[in-house]
């Protein structure tokens, strides 16, 4: 495998340190406080909790960087050229309904263009990232488009 940027290192590392949270609600799901943002839109605290903990590791990293996200929506910084995009449960309705299959999703635009993605699925412990002249993989194992017909 081709070493990662630092940027995918630390997305990967604040998906790994926020999944800790999301495995403990997910554990919990029927203390869990729900609110309805609209229809079938739905934010729990473990959204809040889990954007949180992601938000404060990239801007730890990369404090000049802007910043997209799911609950606090727009956050322009200095650096607006490089844009963190997030979402912290990616499939809230599953994890509400404690059905296992959501994850966290990150990304990274530089210059209107996503250069790296993450989507980490915390309760199966698997990691798909893909970065722009890098490739695509899953679990550090390269991941390629099948060749058969």
């Amino acid at each position: 495998m081709k070493s990662i940027s630092a940027n995918l290192n630390i997305m990967i590392k604040a998906s790994e340190k926020a999944s800790k949270t999301l495995i403990r609600d997910f554990g919990e799901i029927e203390n869990l406080q729900v609110s309805k943002k609209g229809p079938r839109d739905f934010v729990t605290n473990s959204d809040i909790k889990v954007e949180k903990i992601i938000f404060e590791e990239l801007k730890k990293a990369r404090p000049n960087y802007s910043f997209i996200s799911e609950e606090k929506g727009l956050e322009n910084n200095k650096d607006s050229s490089n844009t963190w995009i997030i979402d912290p449960i990616d499939g809230t309705v599953n994890f509400l309904h404690g059905i296992p299959h959501f994850a966290i999703s990150i990304a990274l635009k530089t210059d209107n263009e996503i250069v790296s993605g993450l989507i980490y699925d915390p309760i199966k412990d698997e990691m798909f990232f893909a970065e722009k002249n890098n490739g695509a993989f899953f679990n550090n194992h390269r991941i390629r488009v099948s060749k058969k017909k």
